[in-house]
Formats: structure tokens, sequence, C-alpha cells
């Protein structure tokens, strides 16, 4: 068993914050509870680093879950902020800054015709299935087993004992009413969906997927189920919910859409956006077609409002992020990935660990399992995460930060430079040896999905 470092700081602000704060975190995997140990608290980050409040310094392979893809603090979007708080932080009207990047959204997504700003990625998805609802008068909903939409109640649903069931409740607090029209299907089974579109066609309002799930770690769409989603709903009348908040704008400069549906030749009819397009500050969207959010308030019937929504900061956080995320930026970011999964790779074969790794663009993960292929959440979930556990704690006693789960996807930036990727290198050895010493861990148990950052 690995006997995590002592960080007399984060202790103690964990016990503080313990107290007036559920679980002692305002997200739930930050509190380590998949890993054991006691959260790091950090206080600041520069390029590829962060820095705790004990004084320990990490290379960061968290990225705040994704936003930092040109690297914490990166001087055109600190700039950026300065320049928008010396002018006000809130204003409850319209603004430039979010006419500007609407439209930088739509410039780079050509499928995009309309986007409405929020907050948050949960705002961004709730919305879209409002709106789904409201566009084709139906009620029922598709979603994926392991695919994490944000807590949003009607999608905090998991499959019940048949193949394909009705949502049932994933945590308490969401009601059966709240998911008796969630349909929930095994990623990756596009058979299944569409038996269930054959059965229920007239009923079921959108089908909503992560473009690439990366929330029971990377699990790619296998060739053709993408679009054969596609296919299906245009087959029956369904709008098709393509989720990039994870994907959107990190992987290309038009997300994972950019990837494959640009060259195979569909698009989706909703989006949903967040992480980097917000620079690190709070920002999402949803948008698409123009015919159906014409039917959003106020120039429809189907409402949906938000006091911060295009919140200054936030829309200059992300244009700056945005503006500076070119072709090179990008290219960049794949290669430092795939450095990095290959050296983490080589580590746990030499230590005689299996493993599988798992990428979409510059998105990866690694499933501790001896599998030939994880398809979907059932394989995801199968895994010995008890050795990540102890991988974990060895990258960061080392100074590496992973992210605290088995279940979640890895990242890196613009800024991972050759001496981030050397520090990674140097501590992959150790931290494979930990994973091999682990004997005879339990599969991993509980849900993967609902656990983001």
């Amino acid at each position: 068993m690995v006997v995590p470092s002592a960080a007399p700081a984060s202790e103690h602000l964990f016990a503080r914050a313990a107290r007036v704060t559920p679980g002692g975190v305002n997200s739930p995997v930050r509190a380590f509870r998949a890993v054991g140990g006691v959260p790091r608290f950090m206080v600041s980050g520069k390029g590829a680093y962060l820095t705790d409040a004990d004084g320990r310094n990490y290379v960061d392979l968290v990225c705040s879950w994704g936003p930092m893809i040109l690297g914490h603090a990166h001087p055109d979007v600190v700039d950026a902020l300065h320049r928008a708080a010396s002018s006000g932080t809130s204003f409850g009207t319209p603004t430039p800054g979010e006419v500007e990047l609407a439209e930088a959204l739509v410039d780079r997504v050509a499928p995009l015709e309309q986007v409405r700003l929020v907050n948050s990625g949960t705002e961004a998805t709730m919305s879209a299935v409002r709106l789904a609802r409201g566009f084709t008068g139906r009620t029922k909903i598709i979603k994926f087993a392991g695919c994490y939409h944000g807590h949003v109640d009607a999608l905090l649903a998991s499959a019940g004992s048949g193949i394909a069931t009705f949502g049932l409740p994933d945590t308490p607090g969401v009601t059966g009413a709240a998911t008796a029209d969630t349909i929930v299907l095994p990623y990756n089974d596009l058979a299944l969906v569409e038996s269930v579109f054959a059965e229920h066609g007239g009923e079921i309002a959108a089908v909503i997927t992560e473009a690439v799930a990366a929330n029971m770690g990377v699990v790619p769409p296998l060739p053709g189920f993408n679009a054969g989603l596609r296919r299906l709903c245009d087959q029956h009348g369904a709008l098709f919910i393509f989720d990039e908040v994870m994907t959107g704008f990190r992987v290309s400069r038009a997300g994972w859409w950019g990837i494959e549906g640009a060259a195979e030749g569909w698009a989706p009819d909703l989006f949903t956006f967040g992480k980097v397009m917000g620079g690190g500050l709070p920002a999402a969207a949803f948008g698409g077609r123009a015919d159906v959010m014409a039917r959003l308030a106020p120039a429809g019937p189907v409402y949906q409002a938000g006091t911060l929504s295009g919140n200054p900061l936030a829309v200059a956080a992300g244009l700056a992020t945005l503006r500076a995320c070119t072709d090179e930026v990008y290219a960049a970011v794949d290669a430092r990935a795939g450095d990095v999964a290959g050296i983490v790779s080589t580590a746990l074969t030499e230590a005689g660990v299996a493993h599988l790794p798992a990428s979409a663009g510059n998105l990866f993960s690694f499933f501790f399992t001896d599998a030939a292929a994880v398809i979907d959440y059932a394989g995801a979930a199968a895994q010995e995460a008890a050795r990540y556990a102890a991988f974990f704690h060895s990258m960061l006693d080392a100074g590496v930060y992973l992210p605290p789960s088995a279940f979640e996807a890895w990242f890196v930036s613009a800024a991972h430079d050759d001496e981030a990727v050397e520090r990674i290198a140097a501590a992959a050895p150790a931290a494979a040896r930990a994973a091999s010493a682990v004997a005879d861990p339990p599969i991993a148990a509980g849900r993967a999905g609902a656990v983001s950052s």
C-alpha cells in the first residue's frame, strides 16, 4: 500500500474546508477519494507547473481538466483579464466581447450557425436537451453509459438490469420522474441504438453523446459510430447533440467535429462547448442550426437565461485563448501528448504492469487492464484502479500532478517544454514499479462518469 507523503499546509486547509464545505471540496473528484490521501491545495500556476500551499512544484497533467491549453497564466490571457477587469466585472447587459466570442466560435465550427453563451458545461447540456425537446415536441433522450454531460438531473442516469432500459436515478436527489424519459445504452453499440429507435423512434427528441467519451478514461468512438448516430437521428426526426465540452477547441481548431465530422461529411444539430472556450474562467456555450436556435427565448418559446452569461472577464479570457490557439499550438500539444503517453506506457511495460493506452487527439489516459480494447463503460470499469492509485501517489511525490482518478483524461499544454517532459520521464519508472507492487488489487468499483473536476 502506498503511503502518501505529508503535506501539512494542504492537510490544514483540507481540515478547515471540511468544516464548512461538504467533503472539503467544491467538486467531488478533487477530494482524492479515488486515490486516497489529502488533496493538494494549489496556490499558483505558471506555464506547465503548479505550486501547492506547501511550496511544492508539480508538472501539471490536469490543466484544470482541459482549459489551460496554453499553460497557466499565459501572458495574453492575463493581459486580457487585466484590461477587462479595469473596465468592470459584470453589467447585466449585452457587451461587445460576448458578440466577438460568439463570432469566434461560429467562425471555427462550420455547422455552428448560432450560439448562446452560458456559464458551465452542465448549463450548456441542460439547455441543449431542453431546446431539443421544445423543438421536436418529444420527450425521450438517448444517452450512453459512462458519458458524462454535467450534473443535469435527466442525464444523471444509469442503465438498469436490462440491455436497454429507461434510466434509473444515479444519485439520491434525482427522482425517477426526472430520468424516466432517459434511455441509457452502452457506448459504441450502434446496433442497439438502431433497435431502440425502431421501438421508440417517434418519442425520441435527441441523442446526446460526448464527441469522444472522456469521463470514463478516454474511449474513442468506434469508426462509424458518430456518423451512424447522425444517420439514425435523420431517419427518425430526432436531433443529434454533440457534447464537445471536453474536446471543443482542444483537439483541433474545430474540435472533434473538425477531425471526424468535417472529414466524413456529417454535422450534429446542436453542439455544447466549455473549458477551452473560457480560457480557465467559467464560460460555456450551446448552439447549432439557426432554425433550432430560433426556438430559444427571446426569439422563441423555449426559455433559458443566466445573470452572468457572457461575463466580460470570461469572454475576454476565452477570446485571448482562442486567438492564441494557432495550428502551431495544436501541433505542439499533440506532439507533447504523444511524448508523455509514450513515456508512461514504456515505463509500465518495463515494470510488467498490464495496461492499455487510449487516446483521441491530444486527450489520453491509461486503463490498468490486460484487455485488448476498451470500448464502453463496462470495459473501463473492469480495470485495476488500485494500481493507478499507487502510480498516482508515486508521481505526485516526484512532482508530477496527475488526475486523481483512473477514470479521467490526462491533458498537456503548449507550455509543456522539454524540462517538464524530462521530469515526467524521471518519475515514471518508480511509479510503474509502485503500480506493479500492488498485490491482486480489486477491479474498479462505482460509477466512473459523474466525477469531473
